[in-house]
């Protein structure tokens, strides 16, 4: 009875094991898939790209960390960053990093624009010391290598002896991460809005008033830098001329306070650009898209604003000289200083009229549209 036993039990673990799902790596995007949700690439083993570009959260990191969502937290469980993780959804429409011919900086990745493209941005993140902490590329590689089918998928993609060359190795992991960056599952298209201009559904009459309000050049100042087509309601219109500007966007003090940075220290946006010297860029940071910005707060380049609808207030400041719209309706207090007060983007943010209550209102609905289909039922969170 024993052998009779053992070989049924044999047989049934190789029944199972036979029928355990096994994709192989086909291409670059799979295996960008794989190394995007692949926590070995940190230091300590903990952290990934989704970690802080979580898929379920609109690509952004919806952990509290202690200070509200500002900014991440590091693969060594302590170390905090100073900006807040920009959503990946919608990032493979930034152009590369460029000087236009009017003097314009526009485009690249992060905040401040300082990775050229999706690829160089990828191989950011596991080098850096308080994000994935890796010590070199050398090492990451090693992680790499440490995957069979990781390696015979960069062979056969890229080439074989690429691990000869941990720098090409390196850039070919970022190739694959932006591959991945670039499918349609970061950019679907298919909010609220976008099925409006197909036809398939119809706005409320409160979200077809911030629509109007948004794309108005006299009654509100949003689309001279959150419109990239010419013509209002084109069909994937990203909501981002990806230009840089300073707007005032005071300190996070609560962050500060965590993150050890010191009351000293001074985010030069724009100006930490290895490539960037003219001080007139200082405080500028990247437009953002507005794609699923209902549901990927905190909002700012450094979190300090918790409410989409404090942010619409935030802009209106520059135009209304009512005494309760200079009060932060977050803290109760007059907002706070600009942290750089100086190459504010006064013609932008003063362009327009004040708002009223109702029209505050009907732009927060509007901007809810722009949700992705996936997302809407967080919108009732």
């Amino acid at each position: 009875m024993r052998p009779l036993l053992a070989l049924l039990l044999l047989a049934t673990l190789s029944s199972t094991h036979a029928t355990e799902p096994t994709t192989a790596i086909q291409n670059m995007e799979q295996l960008g898939e794989r190394l995007f949700f692949d926590p070995n690439l940190s230091r300590n083993r903990t952290q990934s790209c989704a970690t802080c570009h979580a898929p379920s959260q609109g690509f952004t990191d919806q952990r509290a960390n202690g200070v509200q969502g500002a900014a991440s937290l590091g693969d060594d469980g302590h170390s905090l960053g100073d900006r807040n993780a920009p959503s990946a959804g919608y990032a493979a429409f930034s152009p590369p990093f460029q000087r236009t011919a009017d003097g314009q900086y526009v485009g690249g990745q992060f905040h401040d624009g300082r990775a050229l493209d999706l690829a160089a941005q990828a191989g950011g993140p596991p080098l850096n010391p308080i994000e994935m902490g890796m010590e070199s590329q050398a090492a990451v590689v090693a992680r790499l290598q440490e995957n069979a089918e990781y390696v015979a998928a960069f062979e056969r993609l890229f080439g074989r002896g690429l691990f000869d060359d941990p720098i090409q190795a390196y850039e070919a992991m970022g190739r694959s991460i932006a591959a991945f960056e670039q499918s349609a599952q970061f950019a679907p298209f298919d909010s609220k809005y976008d099925r409006y201009l197909r036809g398939e559904t119809e706005l409320t009459e409160q979200e077809e008033l911030g629509r109007l309000l948004f794309f108005s050049q006299q009654f509100t100042n949003c689309n001279l830098c959150h419109q990239l087509r010419q013509r209002p309601g084109a069909a994937e219109e990203t909501f981002s001329n990806y230009q840089f500007h300073n707007i005032g966007v005071p300190i996070n003090q609560t962050l500060r306070a965590r993150n050890g940075k010191g009351p000293g220290f001074i985010d030069r946006g724009l100006l930490e650009h290895p490539q960037v010297e003219d001080p007139a860029q200082a405080g500028k940071f990247k437009v953002p898209t507005l794609r699923n910005v209902a549901i990927t707060g905190p909002y700012m380049h450094n979190g300090v604003f918790r409410e989409l609808r404090t942010v619409v207030a935030f802009y209106n400041k520059y135009n209304s000289r009512r005494a309760e719209r200079q009060i932060n309706p977050e803290t109760g207090a007059p907002w706070a200083a600009p942290e750089v007060a100086e190459n504010l983007s006064l013609k932008e943010l003063e362009s327009g009229p004040a708002l009223d209550d109702r029209r505050i209102d009907a732009l927060v609905a509007f901007l809810k549209t722009l949700t992705d289909r996936r997302y809407e039922p967080l919108l009732a969170q």
